[in-house]
């Protein structure tokens, strides 16, 4: 179905089932820290999976929450913090009002709009969400049940959703859901790096961190794009290539955080991994780098996870044993990570860039 990377083995054969933490906590939002603006209900049942970018020493948070258990629909809010309060540890104590921007609305996202990826291009900002599709709840469909979402600030606070990405038609059918989703453009290319989860020709199941190429067009041509009839234009994924996939320890893996650019067309990307005994997740990192003849490839990985539940509010919550990066800012010399807690909460943790760098030697795959 796809073809692989030569080095997607070798990260299997690298990689060790421990866990050297090198995350330094920094504190949470919890719901009761947030009031939401433009919604009946005055706080969220849960604010978990944000992400982030950094603006004049402000981090404006995008934030998945549930605001009912009965089919646990999500939407996303934008919440203003300080950075000042995220690396002070005040943010804990602090309260802060949260508006809903993007909501369910098309039949890509109808079920809801989950785990945001917030990221800048052009000066611009963008998010890819993955959206659970009118296809979520069905018995008898079990195809798309998500897409990735591309979404745009238009402008202030106001959201327009552009495109939901597929498949190729020989692949299309074998997609049961696509998720963990993030963007990338080097100079003229850009890449989707997502997660698909497909059957194989002899039924079994698995889980792909996947790279594709799409047209950049897409990201000049954001006024054409319109919603007819609460559908959303599809872009077809090409030259999709698998470069890391679950290895025996795990149930699945997928993308996590926005790439961090350390230096010239490198960048630190983050990866979460769920295990085949408690299903914990927890997160390692990998270095991708762009190279002309190559494209956008892995170059090095840590060997062990380096973030894995430890606190009480990453062990206890709705969903248990659980941190789940979706943001990652460049903070001075390190990197800000912006993560769900056990789908409850918010959580924040600090790496020293220094010492991941060290731990990505010990992984280098060429």
């Amino acid at each position: 179905m796809y073809k692989e990377h030569e080095f997607c083995n070798k990260i299997c054969m690298l990689r060790e089932f421990k866990t050297k933490d090198i995350v330094k906590r920094l504190g949470i939002l919890a719901p009761n820290n947030i009031h939401l603006r433009n919604f009946p209900i005055d706080t969220p049942h849960a604010i978990f999976n944000a992400t982030g970018i950094l603006e004049n020493d402000i981090v404006k948070i995008y934030a998945r929450i549930i605001t009912g258990y009965y089919m646990y629909i999500s939407s996303i809010v934008k919440i203003e913090v300080l950075l000042d309060d995220i690396l002070s540890g005040t943010v804990s104590n602090t309260h802060y009002s949260a508006e809903i921007v993007i909501k369910p609305d098309v039949k890509q996202d109808i079920y809801g709009c989950e785990d945001p990826r917030a990221f800048k291009l052009n000066e611009k900002k963008f998010m890819i969400y993955t959206g659970r599709t009118i296809w979520y709840f069905n018995p008898v469909v079990r195809k798309e049940r998500t897409l990735p979402v591309l979404a745009y600030e238009k402008s202030k606070d106001s959201w327009q959703k552009v495109c939901a990405f597929v498949h190729e038609t020989h692949i299309r059918d074998n997609v049961i859901s696509d998720k963990d989703s993030l963007m990338l453009k080097i100079n003229e290319d850009v890449y989707l790096l997502h997660r698909p989860h497909v059957i194989l020709k002899n039924g079994t199941e698995r889980h792909y961190c996947t790279i594709s190429k799409f047209d950049s067009k897409v990201l000049n041509e954001l006024e054409k794009f319109s919603i007819e009839k609460n559908t959303l234009k599809e872009i077809v994924l090409k030259d999709s290539k698998i470069v890391m996939k679950e290895t025996k320890f795990e149930k699945k893996i997928g993308w996590s955080t926005p790439p961090v650019e350390i230096s010239k067309n490198k960048f630190i990307i983050l990866i979460h991994g769920v295990d085949q005994y408690i299903e914990a997740y927890r997160a390692f990192a990998a270095l991708l780098e762009y190279r002309k003849e190559e494209g956008l490839i892995p170059t090095a990985i840590t060997r062990t996870y380096i973030f894995e539940p430890k606190e009480i509010y990453e062990l206890y919550g709705d969903r248990p044993y659980v941190v789940f990066p979706c943001g990652a800012v460049k903070v001075n010399d390190g990197i800000l990570v912006i993560y769900g807690a056990a789908d409850y909460f918010t959580g924040f943790g600090l790496i020293d860039i220094d010492e991941l760098l060290n731990e990505l030697d010990k992984g280098i795959l060429e």
